[in-house]
């Protein structure tokens, strides 16, 4: 009896001193297995020294020897920078703000090269802002906010590359100038755009005259060969009609030179010029108010008795006989 009692106290003794060394592997081994999470790291100090730097992944410490000193995100972050005052190279007094965004690294210089690196960051920041801004001018800070970004960026990082923090992008929020710079601002832009106006109108008028004075010329051209033209074919037209006349006259003249020259068309010449003859005297008594006349020659008788002798006169005289041919 006393033996089995003594057997099942042994069993239970070794028991719990299995128990109690699973219990402690388990906790020894939670304490050295470290999971680190994607864009971490962890700082590890050993004996208070720095040992090591745990990336993403499974890893491993030792316990109660190894400590984790520093926890660092390595994703990038963006620091608001409170609003401050900075002096202009004209010398007038603006408020600024902006965003900053960083990312660390190098964890080791981030724990051990100072001490918060964010609030390090964000004063540098500031003071490099004002100092920018005190290079330019009023309106070149609204004007050049890119180049001053940049200007930003690049002084940071020059000086907190001890710090294993990197600064991306600088970006300014809100530039305030005081109100009497806004209005003076207000009233140039209104200025402005008053001049801007004046300019387009002069030029749309300019244009506008330029326009009509084009027009008038192209009218005045356009008339001017509308009317030589005109002449042209005026000219043309009455040079047609003479010689048109002419060619008439001439066939007439053809005809009648040929009728001429026949004995009956002598005859009728004769009988023509003693008609006229006639008409022109009767045209003179009729018009005259006083004729002096031959009295034995007054009557009818004797006016045709004239034309008669006037045609045989006309027939003893060379020039109406007709030409002989030489055949």
């Amino acid at each position: 009896m006393n033996e089995s009692i003594f057997y099942g106290m042994g069993l239970n003794y070794l028991f719990n001193f299995w128990t109690g060394l699973t219990v402690a592997a388990l906790f020894l081994l939670k304490g050295a297995v470290r999971f680190v999470p994607q864009n971490r790291a962890f700082i590890i100090e050993r004996f208070g020294r720095y040992h090591k730097t745990m990336t993403a992944g499974l890893n491993f410490m030792v316990p109660f020897i190894d400590r984790i000193a520093a926890d660092r995100n390595l994703k990038e972050q963006a620091i608001n920078i409170a609003k401050q005052s900075a002096i202009t190279a004209d010398n007038i007094s603006l408020g600024i703000d902006g965003i900053l965004y960083i990312k660390v690294i190098d964890p080791y210089k981030a724990t051990y090269g100072v001490d918060t690196y964010d609030f390090a960051v964000s004063q540098l920041a500031q003071t490099t802002m004002r100092s920018e801004i005190g290079k330019l001018e009023l309106d070149k800070t609204f004007e050049e906010r890119d180049s001053l970004n940049i200007n930003i960026v690049a002084a940071i990082n020059k000086a907190s590359e001890p710090w294993g923090v990197q600064v991306l992008r600088y970006e300014i929020k809100d530039i305030d100038p005081p109100n009497s710079v806004l209005n003076a601002m207000e009233q140039q832009m209104r200025a402005e755009r008053e001049k801007r106006a004046a300019i387009l109108e002069s030029e749309g008028m300019r244009q506008a005259a330029i326009n009509r004075a084009e027009g008038e010329k192209k009218a005045i051209v356009l008339a001017a060969e509308a009317s030589k033209s005109e002449m042209v074919l005026k000219a043309q037209g009455e040079a047609e009609a003479i010689t048109t006349v002419a060619t008439a006259r001439a066939e007439a003249l053809t005809i009648i030179g040929k009728s001429a020259a026949t004995f009956e068309g002598e005859k009728a010449v004769q009988l023509e010029l003693a008609t006229e003859a006639i008409a022109a005297k009767a045209k003179i008594a009729k018009e005259g108010t006083i004729v002096l006349m031959d009295g034995n020659k007054s009557e009818a008788g004797s006016v045709v008795t004239e034309a008669v002798a006037i045609v045989a006169a006309m027939n003893r005289s060379e020039a109406f006989r007709p030409a002989v041919s030489d055949a």
